[in-house]
Order: structure tokens, then sequence, then C-alpha cells
């Protein structure tokens, strides 16, 4: 029988020296078969290794009955099996952080807010605190309904850390189950700008494609063929907006919304984003090699340090009044910069083009 275990119980080592936190503990059930204990514990943790866990008890931070073990330690019939380690247990509950929010939108059943890049949404993966949900309880902190750690309330969907944009937040349940239902159901409306390495062929396009891990990079997505059973299905929609030369400008329309859908769509046609380090974004992937024009990319890296991607548009049918409400977030101003280079460069190349054909 594995015991939660919410509130941090403290043992100490023989040596008086080390202090060490519980994170897990199992009473052995009295039927069990004599099984190694390194055996015993893989079958039992989730996201462990048996090098892991042989590591952690060679260590001392495996221990039976109150007292360190080593590996090779055969687990018996009730034996009271528990993982200490030397740092406190994370406590996952969100307390509120006064953290300055971008409010869009508010009324008492949604909240519309616009993301900065770099701010992550949802705690986990190291990002503990800072987040937007931390943010949004803090603003919602004298609304007693509201309880950032009730999971039937809250953000309705999610954009990437370094992706800027809008994004929804229901403050009750019905809102979250209606708004929920309408991205279930691909009913909203979402439209993204982005810029991209490589000029497009075509003024607009569909990419379909199943989204799943990169088997190569976990850190990743790829796209795997529609009836390939591997992933899940995307659909994104483009439109060019404006062309740069050798980077566009384009709007993506989400008919689905999974993980990296944009990034890792684009990257499949072979226009990654630009700098979008995980999918190759902040090599040189067009133009010349010149030593003015690497300096001009390293430039635009320096004005945009992250994937050039905004949630610009959001739309989706209020809960409660069944109105049709639509946002709007003007690009940030690293984006707004960034573009603007890009387009004083690109006015450059045109002129050059000129003088070439003049020549000629």
């Amino acid at each position: 029988m594995v015991e939660s275990v919410e509130n941090q119980q403290f043992a100490e080592l023989e040596d008086d020296e080390q202090q060490l936190y519980e994170h897990f503990r199992i009473n052995v059930d009295k039927g069990q078969e004599p099984l190694r204990i390194d055996k015993f514990l893989f079958d039992h943790l989730q996201h462990s290794s048996r090098n892991r866990i042989q590591k952690a008890a060679d260590a001392g931070f495996v221990h039976a009955n109150g007292k360190p073990v080593k590996s090779n330690y055969k687990v018996r019939p009730l034996d009271v099996i528990t993982l200490m380690l030397d740092r406190p247990q994370f406590d996952s509950r969100i307390e509120p952080e006064e953290i300055p929010l971008e409010i869009v939108y508010e009324d008492p059943e949604v909240l519309v807010v616009n993301k900065p890049a770099g701010m992550v949404v949802h705690p986990g993966c190291g990002n503990f605190h800072g987040t937007l949900v931390h943010a949004v309880a803090w603003h919602l902190k004298d609304m007693p309904e509201f309880d950032a750690n009730d999971p039937e309330v809250g953000l309705v969907h999610r954009i990437d850390k370094d992706t800027s944009g809008l994004l929804v937040v229901a403050k009750t349940p019905d809102a979250k189950t209606k708004v929920g239902v309408q991205f279930f159901n691909k009913t909203t409306q979402r439209s993204y700008q982005a810029l991209v390495w490589g000029n497009l062929a075509e003024s607009h396009g569909t990419i379909e494609g199943n989204i799943g891990r990169d088997i190569r990079d976990r850190l990743r997505m790829a796209v795997f063929p529609t009836d390939s059973g591997i992933g899940k299905h995307a659909v994104t929609h483009y439109r060019v907006l404006e062309r740069f030369g050798y980077v566009t400008l384009v709007e993506c329309v989400l008919e689905t919304g999974r993980t990296h859908q944009i990034r890792a769509h684009m990257t499949h046609i072979g226009h990654p984003l630009f700098g979008d380090e995980r999918y190759g974004g902040t090599e040189i992937l067009r133009g010349n090699r010149s030593g003015t024009y690497k300096a001009f990319i390293q430039n635009c890296f320096k004005l945009c340090n992250r994937q050039a991607l905004h949630a610009q548009m959001l739309g989706f049918v209020h809960p409660k009044t069944g109105k049709p409400l639509v946002f709007n977030s003007p690009l940030p101003d690293d984006l707004e910069q960034l573009i603007d280079k890009w387009r004083a460069y690109s006015g450059g190349i045109a002129r050059e083009i000129l003088d070439e054909s003049n020549k000629n």
C-alpha cells in the first residue's frame, strides 16, 4: 500500500550529520515474495530507472524499516520501505505571488491576459515560482470561490514560455467547462504571427500532420503521417503577411492546439521559426555568409532572443452570455523591432537587385 506524503517527514542518518526528507513510502504486503529492493522500487516508482535507484541506495537514501540498506537487500513481507533524500519534497501547492499581469478583459466568469515572452504558464520542470498561474492566484486572491489549486477553474489552454500573447482563464467551474468544450470542438478562433526562415513558395497553405515526441530529442515535437497512428492529429493554416527575402512574416491559424504545433509544423515544411533554438532557428538558414550579414543576424537575435511567435488573436463565445468575444494583442516591442529591422534590410536587398539589373 502506497502512502501519500503531504507533510514533509524528517529522518536522520546514524552519524547524525545529514538531514533527510521522506519522498516515498510503501508498506509491503504480507504475501510479498523475497525480491531485491532495487527491483521492488523500480516496479513501484514512476519516472525512475533501476540504475538511479541503485545509486540512491549506495548513497544511503533507500531505507527499510527506518535503516539504510543496499540495493541487494531482499524485501520481506510487512517491511516499510522509504526513499529518503537530502532535499525537501517540493510542495506543489500554488500560492499567490505578486507578479504584474496585463489584463485585456475581465468579468465575473473569465479573465483574458496578455502573457509576456519568458513567463512560464504553469509550474513544473524546475519552474516552481513566478508563473502565470501564481500571478493569476494573486490577482484573484480576494475572490473566495476561486481556488488556484482546483483543476475545475483556471487556465483553459497554454502557450509556450517564450511565446507571447493571449490566454483565457476561467474563474468558475461552469466557465471552464463551457470554454473548454469550445477548444475541444475547435470552435474557438486563434491566430498567431510568426517570423519564419525562408521565402514561402505559396502565399497561403495548410499543414496537416500528426504531432508527437521526436524519438531523437524528447524536448522537441515531430510531425508524422496522419495515418501513422503516432502522435495527435494537427492542422495549421498559414498566410503570408510580408516577405523580407530571407525570412517571411506569416499568420498562422490553428485548427487544433497541440504542443509546439506551429513550431513543429513550420519546421516540417522547411521554414523553422526565426530564433527558435529548439528547432534550429538560431542557425543562419537563409542568406549569404558574409561577415556583414552574420553580424546583422546576430543583432536580430539580440533584439528578440526567443522564437518569433506571438498569439495575436483569441476568440470564443462567452460562457454565460453566449455572445462572441474577440481579442487582439499588438506585437510586443521585441518582435516589432525585429520585423522593422528585417523590413529595412529587405529594402536594401531590393535596391541591390535593382542596381545589378540596371548594370546589366
